[in-house]
């Protein structure tokens, strides 16, 4: 009996400490955004007149990492809110408390307990680690990989534009990327490169490499050999290209012979466009061709891959790869009366599979919410608000082109959903749902499903 109320006290402490680092982490995501609004509406920061509102959600858009817009990005911001926007777009990107933990040390200043445990829980690690050294690698990783893409893309870009213009497009670009943002200077952001190789791969490897999470990434250079690697590695390993190769195959056959996207381009650049939306469409939310001229169905998978999303503790959004690869691998031990969940020679707690369906439920209500509010407040065909639904709470930012017509109130719901994808709703349901202690344990009944 001692042994199960000290099991008990351990299980409510850490949903109490769990409870208070999700109020932590929103109170701080909430404080930068503030922060972030009132800058873009300074009159240095934009061009003309801004609303609060439209300031609220460039700001939201750009710390979720979304890039949903309601104004001209390029045309509309001065160069001081551009960078504002980079600010931004960096922090939402790399997390506000990895960000938190470099700034501290840079400063010399002491890293609370409390910070490192909610850093190491932002980066997926565990046991005994030098957390602020693992960031600032984190932070020189993020760096040199934005480099590198500003160099590639300055290749194009420079000779266009001049040097110091074009440089600073290709670092706008570069970041957005990597931290899978979606803010583009350019007005039809880069529907004028469909069929420019080094832009797409650049901006595609970016999205991947951002996306593929900052976990597997420490772990695949500390352990360099695929046995050793932890099964979170490699079911994104292996679910990423597969994700990757059945939208760019999907995408293209059901676009190909569409004249308002790939339709009468050469199989070539087909394949190129129809492989940059499949990374695309996994949180990031550029685009080469027009999004509101696909097709019903290329819109329906679509949204079905932006649901998905990216990895955890990456730059993306979305459900996130592994949460669908673990409901996916539950339902196959169910339906073949496996007594466990396994892949790759391991098997996956109940814990993790009850979480990853709670996070699809909770996903689920999240969305039929927002949707059910969005057509009280708009008049919109239903197939534009889903997908724009879809969009925000994936942080993608890829639209129909609707986002700009949505009234004040449709905007402060795409605002809090945006938000909610970025936390995560989990993160939001232990705010909501504080622990209640109970000792309280009743007896087991069948129940008929199905």
């Amino acid at each position: 009996m001692t042994r199960w109320r000290s099991s008990f006290a351990f299980r409510l402490q850490q949903d109490e400490s769990r409870w208070s680092e999700a109020k932590l982490i929103l109170n701080s995501f909430l404080s930068i955004l503030l922060v972030g609004t009132l800058f873009l509406m300074q009159p240095s920061s934009h061009n003309g007149s801004l609303t609060f509102i439209d300031a609220l959600f460039t700001a939201t858009s750009a710390i979720s990492v979304t890039g949903l817009g309601v104004v001209d990005t390029g045309t509309v911001f001065t160069l001081q809110g551009q960078i504002i926007l980079i600010l931004l777009m960096e922090i939402g990107g790399l997390g506000q408390m990895t960000m938190t933990v470099l700034l501290l040390a840079l400063l010399s200043k002491r890293v609370s307990l409390r910070q490192q445990v909610l850093a190491k829980e932002a980066l997926g690690q565990e046991g005994s680690i030098d957390i602020v050294r693992l960031v600032k690698r984190i932070i020189l990783f993020a760096l040199i990989a934005q480099l590198i893409g500003t160099a590639l893309m300055g290749i194009r870009w420079v000779p266009e534009m001049g040097w110091g213009h074009g440089l600073y497009v290709s670092f706008f670009h570069a970041a957005s990327a990597f931290n899978n943002a979606g803010f583009s200077l350019f007005a039809n952001n880069l529907m004028d490169y469909r069929d420019d190789a080094l832009i797409s791969l650049t901006i595609a490897g970016l999205l991947i490499l951002g996306g593929i999470g900052f976990t597997v990434i420490v772990d695949v250079v500390r352990r360099r050999h695929w046995r050793r690697f932890k099964l979170h590695t490699k079911l994104m390993l292996v679910g990423t290209p597969v994700l990757l190769l059945v939208g760019t195959l999907i995408f293209w056959l059901l676009e190909h012979g569409n004249r308002g996207t790939l339709g009468g381009a050469t199989f070539g650049h087909q394949m190129l466009a129809a492989f940059f939306h499949s990374a695309s469409a996994r949180t990031a939310g550029f685009n080469t061709v027009d999004i509101g001229h696909f097709t019903p169905a290329a819109l329906l998978f679509l949204m079905a891959l932006m649901f998905i999303g990216a990895g955890t503790s990456s730059t993306g959004g979305g459900i996130k790869v592994t949460t669908f690869a673990v409901v996916v691998l539950a339902t196959r031990a169910f339906l073949t009366k496996q007594p466990h969940v396994t892949a790759f020679g391991r098997s996956v707690s109940s814990q993790v599979v009850t979480r990853s369906l709670a996070i699809i439920i909770v996903s689920a209500m999240v969305l039929f919410l927002a949707m059910f509010l969005l057509m009280m407040t708009e008049s919109l065909p239903f197939d534009k608000i889903m997908f724009e639904v879809v969009s925000a709470f994936a942080t993608v930012g890829l639209s129909t082109g609707i986002t700009t017509a949505l009234s004040e109130p449709g905007k402060l719901i795409l605002v809090l959903v945006m938000i909610c994808g970025r936390l995560g709703p989990l993160t939001l349901a232990f705010m909501l749902a504080r622990p209640v202690e109970t000792r309280i344990r009743y007896p087991e009944e069948n129940v008929y499903t199905g």
